[in-house]
């Protein structure tokens, strides 16, 4: 009988210590990756065990446990009986350039990637203003962003979308998964909130063959969605030269399974210029949501209210005597952007095992515009819709590691838009623009779809092999609705089927360097719009523009980690480059005209001159040199062939200062220098070359848990140099008028913030 009260008491015993195991998750607080080879420990040291592939770990009991691993900061906390626990671990500053990426799906470390790629990250991007973006892309070497208002902004990636006129184009742009780009290849990310972004990752080069294979790369920036176990709120304001004033409202909601951000952001500038006045409201939410060890649910969504004013661009007497006036009939018609629009998507990933899991995602987009300009008033309605899925894998092939990725995006969007004759000129300069008669009418419809492979296998210990490829079909239709004319442009275009592989190698020269070389191609369909011809037909002979871009690089940490360095040389051919040929005053059409070469090298470093307990400081240098030649470029009767390539500058330097003290005190002071640019295909004219200094200097209380509160001080373009934000490149001189190529930047300014923030718990 004895026996038998003690054999039910070990069986209620196990019974008991099943019921009471605890499973959960340990990740990286800044983008929720698993991290594997946790090292996990209770309180008396008894019981230790690390985490899997996947960052899952699995425990006997509650107890209080520390969690560990080399590059992160340690935790220590009292896990209860509640079934799954999410642990977040954050990296040291100091390692930060160790950090997993996430655009290549592997979960690779960022030196062991071989593309070229630059990560920032989310103290990196507060470290500037709140309120542009440019200073903070252009940090990165081979990126250089024109800046001409808050709204009119070009970006190119080591050249590609110098030749897009107001806008950025011919680079591919996500927020996570989902398409920032539209079906026309036009990608805006000036719109959405800094704040709310985690970080930034720029993959230069089409390398990217899982986000369309592009022929200037990608940009991917991925929000902040806050932390787990942490309920918090956020009001910052900040005010400075010009007008500015921008209201900022977060709250983190953290449970131990779900996190999630909610921002609102309200931004106001009068502008340096005329006719430059800006106002916008953001609505951010960004959420993740651990349902168990095998499924996560991530919802993003973006709602934004804008309203802008366009001061364009002004000829050269203008800019030197009257840099604050507005392009005459764009202030006189008193010109602006009015539009809402909004993102919205849910991302599923499921983990089949150790080895296998699939994220699928499913977004909707749309815009409303009414834009007035000088020669026409435009309305336009944006819907989009689109899927991405992709399968990732890690397997075993001829007993070497492969892992690989297969996927595909679909994306289908429908563009209505109206022009009307603009009666300004018949009412007196106060009134600005007037609606007229209806000039056209259309309604597009634009798709494509991307499917994708990407691997790496490797090959010994220290060779690593990757292979990739894109396919792509692209088609736009167009129909015209203009009844009152007699000319019916409707019509459809299908591009040829692209195919753009990609072939890499890394060599491991040291524990912490490694030594890579690449081969890929990348493609940019024109536009719906750079298809028409002058009488408003399709254009069914114009090509996508294509190329081959050859790479050798090496990226790591030197001298004991104090050292970051990260040096690319490239050249890269495209053929069938698109020219924006002028038909009239701010009218374009597309032509295919020829082939370019892009030869440039591009050096990062990222440093630690003082790494002490009181105090930290560190700083970075971006360095690009642009050899960007025409090869053949015949436009009409001009030959252009051996001439630069416009609107890109053939040197960039970027140079930074931080420095982080103890007690809260901490600042910033950078130095930008862009060489001088060509405005015209024939080089007859260039852009002076200018330097800008800024500085950010604040205090940011660290002694209270609960309450903390940041105050802050920036200088912006300290010695007040004049420069050109943004140029117009090729600029017409119509009805006797002078060419208007520049867009004046802000001389010295200032902003003044301050920022209080309450924990809960």
């Amino acid at each position: 009988m004895k026996f038998l009260s003690s054999f039910f008491l070990f069986l209620i015993t196990i019974h008991q210590s099943f019921a009471q195991k605890l499973e959960g998750k340990v990740i990286d607080s800044r983008n929720s990756i698993g991290l594997m080879n946790v090292k996990v420990t209770n309180s008396d040291s008894t019981f230790t065990t690390l985490t899997d592939l996947n960052g899952n770990f699995s425990l006997p009991k509650p107890d209080t446990y520390t969690f560990f691993i080399e590059n992160y900061t340690s935790k220590t906390e009292y896990l209860n009986d509640v079934s799954f626990h999410i642990v977040e671990l954050s990296p040291l500053r100091e390692n930060l350039n160790e950090i997993i990426i996430t655009s290549n799906n592997f979960q690779s470390k960022l030196n062991s990637v071989s593309s070229a790629i630059t990560v920032i990250n989310s103290h990196e991007i507060n470290s500037h203003s709140n309120v542009n973006i440019a200073p903070i892309l252009n940090t990165i070497p081979g990126v250089y962003m024109h800046n001409g208002t808050l709204t009119t902004n070009r970006i190119t990636i080591r050249g590609i979308g110098s030749r897009n006129l107001y806008g950025t184009s011919k680079i591919r742009a996500y927020y996570e998964d989902i398409p920032l780009t539209n079906g026309s290849g036009a990608s805006t990310i000036e719109d959405v909130e800094m704040s709310t972004l985690g970080r930034i990752e720029v993959i230069k080069g089409p390398s990217s063959s899982i986000y369309g294979a592009g022929l200037g790369g990608t940009i991917q920036l991925i929000p902040n969605k806050g932390l787990f176990t942490n309920r918090s709120i956020n009001s910052k304001y900040t005010f400075g030269s010009y007008g500015l004033q921008k209201h900022l409202l977060q709250a983190n909601l953290g449970n131990q399974k779900n996190k999630a951000k909610l921002t609102y952001s309200n931004l106001h500038s009068d502008g340096y210029r005329n006719n430059n006045k800006t106002d916008r409201q953001t609505i951010t939410i960004a959420s993740k949501h651990f349902i168990n060890e095998s499924n996560v649910i991530t919802l993003l969504g973006s709602y934004i209210d804008l309203k802008a004013f366009i001061p364009s661009s002004i000829n050269e007497d203008s800019y030197i005597n009257n840099p604050t006036s507005a392009a005459f009939t764009w202030g006189k018609s008193k010109g602006f952007k009015d539009y809402k629009k909004g993102l919205f998507g849910i991302s599923w990933e499921h983990i089949y095992n150790d080895y296998t899991k699939q994220k699928t995602s499913v977004f909707t987009s749309f815009l409303s515009d009414y834009e007035p300009r000088p020669f026409n008033i435009l309305k336009e309605n944006t819907k989009g819709i689109g899927l991405r899925t992709r399968l990732i894998s890690k397997t075993k092939l001829l007993n070497k590691s492969l892992n690989w990725t297969l996927g595909g995006e679909l994306f289908k969007d429908s563009n209505s838009y109206q022009t009307y004759k603009n009666l300004y000129n018949e009412f007196p300069p106060e009134v600005g623009s007037v609606q007229g008669n209806l000039l056209s009418d259309f309604k597009e419809k634009r798709s494509y779809m991307n499917l994708f492979f990407d691997s790496n296998f490797q090959l010994s210990k220290n060779i690593t092999a990757t292979f990739g490829f894109n396919i792509n079909a692209t088609s736009y239709t167009l129909n015209d609705l203009f009844m009152d004319d007699d000319i019916d442009v409707s019509g459809d275009y299908n591009f040829n089927t692209i195919l753009s592989p990609k072939f890499g190698l890394t060599y491991q020269l040291t524990t912490h360097s490694i030594l890579y070389s690449s081969i890929s191609h990348g493609f940019s369909p024109p536009s719906l719009e750079e298809t028409l011809l002058p009488d408003g037909l399709i254009n069914t002979n114009i090509k996508p523009e294509s190329g081959w871009n050859y790479e050798i690089g090496s990226r790591g940490n030197i001298l004991n980690n104090i050292l970051h360095y990260d040096v690319a040389i490239y050249k890269m051919v495209v053929k069938d480059l698109l020219v924006a040929r002028r038909t009239s005053d701010d009218q374009y059409i597309g032509v295919n005209a020829g082939k370019t070469t892009y030869n440039g090298v591009e050096l990062g470093l990222k440093y630690s001159l003082l790494n002490k307990e009181n105090l930290k400081i560190y700083g970075s240098n971006a360095l690009s040199y642009n050899n960007f030649k025409f090869d053949t470029f015949i436009n009409d009767t001009e030959d252009y062939s051996g001439n630069d390539l416009t609107g890109v500058p053939k040197f960039t330097l970027n140079t930074s200062l931080n420095f982080d003290a103890k007690f809260g005190l901490y600042g910033l002071i950078s130095y930008n220098y862009i060489g001088e640019i060509p405005l015209r295909d024939d080089n007859t004219i260039y852009s002076e070359s200018y330097q800008l200094v800024n500085s950010k200097i604040g205090y940011k209380s660290k002694n209270s848990k609960k309450l903390q509160f940041d105050v802050f001080i920036g200088l912006n373009n300290i010695f007040n140099e004049k420069y050109a934000s943004m140029l117009l490149i090729n600029a017409g001189s119509f009805g006797g008028n002078a060419p208007r190529y520049y867009y004046p930047g802000e001389p010295s300014n200032y902003y003044i913030g301050t920022a209080i923030k309450y924990r809960f718990n």
